[in-house]
């Protein structure tokens, strides 16, 4: 079905760009620091359903239509970006109350943070273009059918990038949980969120290809 060498050189490189810091890994960080490990796993759940829906795409060639129509790419891009700001302005506006001792933190609730993290992937066109270039490296013809080999890349991707993502999610969560004890502090955390969610959708806009 695929070739064994080529797919162990894939989840090698596959684990070292999980594991580097990027926008869904920053997003997954800024939900688990204003809601607490569970939101942060549930981000990292949505990331990886957007993760799953782009490798599915890849696989059945609709990515190529960012080839055969560039302007779609970006008003994806756009649409991203606008998101990204709105979420920005949602976490700046969070007067970030304190809760009691062992009630939930307050923040985005878990299956909205669920839905902000598909919708966030789902509109980086990088994702897709990156799809489009890494995956079909590590194929070889010859020994099993492109697609299904494809498909399956797809799925070992996205299912290391959600270890990494859980983890770094549970984490950040369970850090702002241990600093959620001060207005101040919750307010901090909310306003990092929002320079984080700002800052993703300025790097979304200023970076055309």
């Amino acid at each position: 079905m695929v070739d064994t060498s080529l797919y162990a050189a894939f989840v090698v490189a596959a684990f070292a760009l999980c594991v580097t810091a990027g926008p869904d890994m920053m997003f997954i960080v800024a939900m688990g620091g204003r809601g607490g490990p569970v939101t942060g796993l549930m981000a990292a759940a949505g990331v990886a359903t957007g993760a799953l829906t782009h490798a599915v795409a890849a696989t059945l060639g609709l990515s190529a239509l960012f080839t055969a129509l560039p302007a779609l790419y970006h008003v994806l891009r756009w649409a991203g970006a606008a998101y990204l700001l709105f979420l920005a302005v949602r976490s700046f506006r969070d007067r970030g109350e304190p809760g009691e001792e062992g009630a939930a933190p307050v923040g985005p609730g878990r299956l909205r943070a669920f839905w902000q993290g598909v919708v966030t992937n789902l509109l980086n066109p990088k994702v897709i273009l990156f799809n489009i270039a890494f995956l079909p490296q590590f194929v070889n013809p010859s020994v099993g059918h492109p697609m299904v080999q494809l498909l399956v890349l797809g799925v070992t991707l996205v299912l290391l990038g959600l270890v990494v993502d859980a983890c770094v999610g549970l984490l950040s969560g369970r850090l702002a949980n241990l600093l959620r004890r001060s207005r101040r502090v919750a307010r901090g955390l909310n306003i990092f969120s929002g320079t984080v969610f700002t800052g993703l959708a300025v790097r979304l806009m200023a970076v055309p290809k």
